[in-house]
């Protein structure tokens, strides 16, 4: 029998919480194969079977473990099942027994079940399915949970509750959440924030992406997002104003010759800040392959501490979820993060005529012990230039001055 112990995910971490087994209880295991995911403080990783054998639990899923704790045992004595196939989790008997029920379902927006009289009820009348109660077996729609809707015009209740409910729920905070939330306390109560704000026109950056974004992705096999545009300005920016590129260490101020810019990632469990290294020294198909795997690893649980460790300027997009401004909190250690927001169209003057403009508003928020406000609002002005020109993102300045060496 073989103890498959916690491991050492980091100095300062001493527990982890088991997230959830990948194979089930009693489950044959080949050796290095998955087994269970683990979720720290900082990030989640995996648990590995060292040896091949009958996979037998010591912890379920929720627990809290402490880094050498026994989470598992692999009997590797146990003869190897016929067929050297794992068992099927538990999970999977339900979807069997739905795909053989002789009550037809049809599929209605955002995936909800329903059978095909509540299906066509729900189009006819135009109903909200996340405003119907299903009370069919495996979440499905039946006609009397529509009418019952239809007869209840303006109410709703909660996903899963009863009209009119005063239910309260408990759930255990996990510890991504304990820590984002202890860093963002520690970070209004220890840095001196300040914001300032600009607004940028995203037309030329538009225009460019509309021109080339098939070549583009022909050619490096991602799109051409605004990411790479704003992580490509914002290491020109922070080359030219270092101490935004900066933090304070005690009573030193340590200062990188490097963009290491971290890209704010929201995902079920939480938020998470993966890092992309040498920003200036990438192209622009490197930061949009980039984003596109930190993106992906951090919605699949698979991020490093490497990953998650180590920037010096962070970029988030609060655009996406449709805010038009906001205040983004500082990153600590680092002295500034920048929000993107929603584009909009808004009437600007332009060259003495109000024409309508696809706007973005920037905000800088800044730790104004180390970063004054000559540098931050120059730093803005500078993204600004950057987002507008894009051909100033070749090397940083205008080819015609430069010709002119002006």
């Amino acid at each position: 029998m073989i103890d498959i112990k916690v491991p050492t995910v980091g100095e300062s971490i001493s527990e982890v919480t088991l997230l959830k087994w990948t194979k089930p209880n009693g489950a044959w295991v080949e050796r290095d194969e998955v087994i269970a995911e683990l979720e720290s403080e900082k990030a989640t990783f995996e648990i590995n079977a060292e040896q091949a054998g009958v996979l037998i639990y010591g912890a379920q899923e929720g627990d809290t473990l402490k880094v050498g704790d026994i989470a598992c045992q692999i009997d590797e004595t146990a003869p190897k099942p016929e067929g050297a196939a794992a068992p099927a989790p538990a999970a999977e008997a339900p979807k069997k027994e739905e795909v053989k029920s002789t009550a037809p379902v049809t599929a209605v927006a955002n995936d909800i079940k329903a059978t095909p009289v509540a299906a066509a009820i729900i189009a006819d009348k135009k109903v909200d399915p996340q405003s119907i109660k299903p009370s069919g077996t495996g979440g499905r729609i039946l006609k009397d949970d529509v009418l019952n809707a239809l007869s209840n015009p303006g109410k709703q209740s909660y996903k899963g509750a009863e009209l009119n409910s005063r239910n309260v729920r408990k759930e255990k905070m996990s510890n991504l959440r304990k820590t984002i939330s202890r860093r963002l306390v520690e970070s209004k109560n220890t840095t001196a924030m300040l914001t300032t704000f600009n607004e940028v026109d995203m037309g030329r950056i538009m225009e460019v992406r509309s021109k080339y974004k098939d070549k583009f992705k022909e050619l490096h096999g991602v799109n051409l997002g605004f990411m790479s545009f704003f992580a490509k300005a914002c290491a020109i920016a922070l080359g030219e104003w270092p101490a935004v590129n900066a933090y304070i260490d005690a009573e030193e101020i340590i200062y990188h010759d490097y963009a290491d810019i971290s890209i704010a990632v929201s995902t079920p469990r939480g938020l998470t800040v993966p890092v992309m290294r040498n920003v200036e020294s990438m192209s622009m198909a490197d930061v949009e392959k980039k984003v596109v795997e930190l993106a992906g690893k951090a919605r699949d649980n698979k991020l490093t501490m490497e990953e998650l460790t180590g920037g010096t300027f962070t970029i988030t997009n609060g655009g996406v979820f449709g805010s038009l401004m906001s205040t983004p909190i500082i990153n600590l250690p680092q002295s500034a993060i920048l929000g993107m927001h929603k584009i909009q169209e808004r009437p600007m003057a332009v060259n003495g005529q109000v024409v309508v403009r696809p706007m973005m508003y920037l905000a800088l928020s800044y730790d104004h012990r180390i970063i004054d406000g000559r540098e931050s609002v120059s730093f803005l002005v500078r993204v600004k230039e950057l987002l507008e020109n894009p051909e100033l993102l070749l090397f940083g300045k205008d080819p015609v001055k430069t010709l002119l060496e002006v």
